[in-house]
């Protein structure tokens, strides 16, 4: 059997439907997965992927090109001969535009999630209850199209990972990664750079990571007391950089959830934008910060709507390094994680 898994978001996104990717491929021949071009490094971290076909579809990507009719039909060429596909999205997400290509492309079953009536585009209409968390939520869809959760639902990323000791020293530090895909969730510079002194302070090597287009940001935060990592890594030597530290501070975006994919406990900046039952780091040791009742509470907003930032500029350096030390309480000097 041929399954398609389509997740055509963000690099987060993506390993969080690593838990069912890894359902479907303990019964099935062949897992091919469908991501944009957001999500395709994170693609290749998965267990269980075979096969990665790139596409950015207009209905989810945030800057979408317009609908091109040639593009379209070639990925309905390419969409061609799986016996089954499975259609993962938010909650925010419908799949009900990729479930008509898939249709037109002769697949025989569909499963999805979706809030609206999907007519014959679906053969599994999966409507979850509640503030289910992302990869549950997921996973939940799997289960009802005949694919057993595995015993271990965490997140999980394709081994071997690189050594990258020659860039951190050797793991037992403390990562800060400040930036984020959406202004809105990101906790303002000024205070990184502000935990970062604290951090170092409290005896702790502290490495500070980031996009190659965050480089002015990653070097304001390190200042003197940290490790810039800016732009050095690529998302397999991030993983390891992650894997390595005692605990990760991060806002809501994909390193947060990469470093849950490798065992390591967050701190978690998250702004109430989107629900964090449903989207904080999964399956780690977790401290969440930020005022989780905000005006901005799911609206989805991609630049704050609120001035001064109030849901995560309220939260103080001192916090941060205080709840560093919670969540890597079960960290051994090593970097290791007890139970990990």
């Amino acid at each position: 059997m041929r399954v398609l898994i389509a997740r055509q978001d963000n690099i987060g996104d993506v390993l969080l439907a690593g838990p069912a990717v890894r359902a479907v491929a303990a019964r099935t021949e062949e897992v091919v997965l469908l991501c944009g071009p957001r999500g395709r490094a994170a693609a290749g971290l998965l267990p269980g992927v075979d096969e990665v076909i790139e596409w950015c579809a207009p209905w989810i990507d945030p800057e979408p090109d317009p609908v091109d009719v040639r593009d379209v039909e070639q990925l309905t060429g390419m969409l061609a001969g799986f016996d089954r596909a499975l259609i993962l999205t938010s909650s925010h997400q419908s799949p009900l535009p990729l479930a008509l290509l898939l249709r037109l492309a002769g697949t025989p079953w569909i499963g999805g999630i979706s809030e609206d009536y999907p007519g014959s585009l679906l053969d599994l209409w999966h409507r979850p209850e509640g503030d289910v968390p992302e990869p549950l939520r997921m996973l939940a869809l799997a289960e009802d199209a005949g694919f057993p959760a595995p015993a271990d639902a965490r997140l999980r990323v394709r081994e071997p990972l690189p050594d990258t000791g020659h860039l951190t020293g050797g793991p037992g530090y403390v990562v800060v990664h400040p930036g984020t895909s959406v202004p809105a969730r990101a906790w303002p510079p000024e205070r990184c750079a502000d935990a970062v002194r604290l951090l170092a302070a409290a005896g702790h090597r502290v490495v500070v990571t980031g996009h190659g287009d965050e480089k002015e940001l990653t070097a304001f935060v390190a200042g003197e007391d940290g490790l810039d990592l800016g732009g050095r890594t690529t998302l397999p030597e991030l993983a390891s950089v992650l894997r390595g530290a005692r605990a990760v501070v991060a806002g809501n975006t994909g390193p947060a959830h990469l470093a849950a994919a490798v065992g390591t406990p967050v701190v978690s900046l998250f702004a109430p934008t989107v629900p964090a039952a449903r989207r904080a780091p999964f399956g780690v040791p977790l401290a969440l910060l930020g005022d989780q009742q905000a005006p901005c509470k799911d609206s989805w907003a991609h630049e704050c709507p609120v001035d001064g930032h109030p849901c995560l500029a309220s939260v103080a350096a001192d916090e941060v390094a205080a709840a560093v030390e919670i969540v890597a309480s079960d960290v051994t000097p090593d970097g290791s994680v007890s139970g990990r």
